[in-house]
């Protein structure tokens, strides 16, 4: 689009204001957002302590969103994305205060857990679109890599206290304290948003064509863009047999290693740790680099460490590893949004992120289908071992 790389910092005025504002909304919020996330999925796995049920919590975490998805970025191309964000952010934490008050009430029935889980993805699936679609707004294009380096650091940050926070709350008091740490967030991140100034598309103005029409014209472009289909193809494999088994690690540390909690929240910090370095040098020296190249390198590196993961032969030489592939994460999702950023036309960008979403939502739970049942027939580490090599299979030939 020739508009979008022929503008300059001068075009987008206080664009550092209104980019910081937003970026620590979203931070803020996605941190309560991801305290639920891990000690929900942490309640199950010990809960049950089966493949089964991990694998129906990964279905009902992102299938809905998946789902969604496909109405979400019509809707982001169609509608003020900044007051979708707001209504998305505001619903989640509805459900989960709603969740709170069920398992006050004795229903702590796993049925009960997944249907709450489900109905926040259902809030992602609207929510993640606009999002993404909303940075290049607010930001210059010959910024957007180092926004979206540093996007990925601040969560990587949020990552690395959200398992410690819903470690810490859920060892301490349960898991119903740690509802309430979501609904303060969001109530924060949607404060921050409201003194964001969000420029309104020219083209929502002449919008003539129906939803349908929006969501088959998005389809169709994806399929005639070389760059974008290549990129949805990569991303679903890494989704598909890397990121879906990892699931499964909390599980190996609870079969293998132990069940106390300490050792779940170490792991997810570890990651964590990896992604804020990753996202510092993605924002920083690695902010020229080739985002193809950096792409297949943390794939690549995605393969590898998944391999090692099933390979390790103690605790600390599994949070080695769990470390480098959070250093992977970063170097493969930056480049992969800015590139989608810098060659999608901007009234389109709201359908195609919302067609990642769909790839990474509908990846990870088909693939949980397969290893989470597998992982109560087979080993966790054998299955690791099996998505790591089949990876670098894949992308030898997608190279």
């Amino acid at each position: 689009d020739a508009t979008a790389t022929t503008a300059s910092s001068a075009d987008f005025p206080h664009w550092k204001r209104n980019v910081a504002l937003f970026l620590s909304g979203q931070t803020i919020s996605l941190f309560g957002s991801m305290v639920v996330q891990y000690a929900v999925m942490w309640w199950v796995t010990f809960e049950t302590q089966s493949g089964l049920a991990i694998a129906l919590y990964a279905v009902a975490a992102f299938l809905p969103q998946g789902i969604v998805s496909i109405f979400g970025g019509v809707l982001a191309d169609r509608m003020n994305r900044k007051v979708l964000v707001m209504v998305a952010d505001g619903t989640i934490p509805a459900v989960t205060l709603a969740l709170a008050f069920f398992m006050l009430n004795g229903f702590s029935d796993l049925w009960v857990i997944l249907l709450a889980v489900a109905v926040r993805s259902v809030g992602a699936g609207v929510q993640t679109p606009a999002v993404q679609a909303m940075i290049p707004q607010i930001a210059p294009p010959d910024q957007l890599m180092r926004v979206n380096g540093f996007f990925q650091t601040v969560q990587s940050a949020m990552a690395l206290l959200a398992p410690a926070a819903a470690g810490a709350v859920y060892g301490l008091f349960g898991i119903v304290p740690v509802f309430f740490i979501d609904v303060v967030t969001a109530v924060v991140g949607i404060g921050f948003l409201l003194f964001v100034s969000v420029p309104t598309l020219a083209t929502l103005a002449e919008k003539t064509s129906s939803y349908r029409d929006d969501l088959v014209e998005g389809a169709r472009y994806i399929w005639r863009h070389r760059i974008v289909r290549w990129l949805l193809v990569v991303f679903a494999v890494v989704f598909l047999l890397t990121v879906a088994p990892s699931f499964i690690t909390p599980l190996m540390v609870a079969r293998t290693f132990g069940t106390e909690v300490w050792m779940v929240t170490v792991l997810e910090i570890a990651f964590s740790v990896g992604m804020i370095l990753g996202g510092v040098l993605v924002s920083t020296v690695l902010a020229k680099r080739s985002r193809i190249g950096l792409i297949l390198t943390a794939t690549f590196g995605f393969a590898v460490c998944t391999v090692a993961l099933g390979l390790s032969p103690n605790l600390w030489v599994f949070y080695a590893f769990m470390f480098l592939f959070g250093l992977g994460v970063p170097l493969f999702s930056a480049p992969f949004m800015t590139l989608v950023q810098e060659t999608v036309d901007p009234d389109k960008h709201g359908r195609v992120f919302s067609y990642v979403g769909i790839v990474m939502a509908l990846a990870t739970p088909i693939g949980m289908t397969v290893f989470g049942p597998l992982a109560d027939v087979i080993s966790v580490q054998l299955l690791l071992v099996l998505g790591g090599v089949a990876t670098v299979v894949v992308i030898v030939v997608a190279i």
